[in-house]
């Protein structure tokens, strides 16, 4: 089956990947699993729960958000094409208490 979307990633979204492979092991394996999941349903038709369309965000600054794990995938969507915008790490332990 061929994909129903095809997934374009721009320089910047290319740069912040570079550092998070480099960082971090797996990032690579959900980067593979994120454009899976955005060549099947990028519109989130299927209700899957890591998929959210932001609000009160324009077109070109990335509608959509892809959660897997702590990662975060900021994407648009214009015809049958999905441009990847933004990759990055959630880090909600960054200032709790210990």
């Amino acid at each position: 089956m061929t994909p129903r979307f095809s997934v374009l990633t721009v320089p910047a979204f290319e740069r912040l990947a570079r550092g998070l492979a480099a960082q971090h092991p797996k990032f690579t394996r959900l980067w593979s699993e994120a454009i899976e999941i955005l060549q099947a349903d990028p519109q989130n038709v299927g209700r899957w729960r890591g998929i959210l369309k932001l609000k009160g965000v324009p077109a070109g600054e990335g509608q959509y958000r892809l959660r897997l794990g702590r990662f975060r995938f900021r994407y648009d969507i214009a015809g049958r094409e999905v441009r990847l915008l933004y990759c990055g790490l959630r880090r909600e332990d960054t200032y709790r208490d210990r």
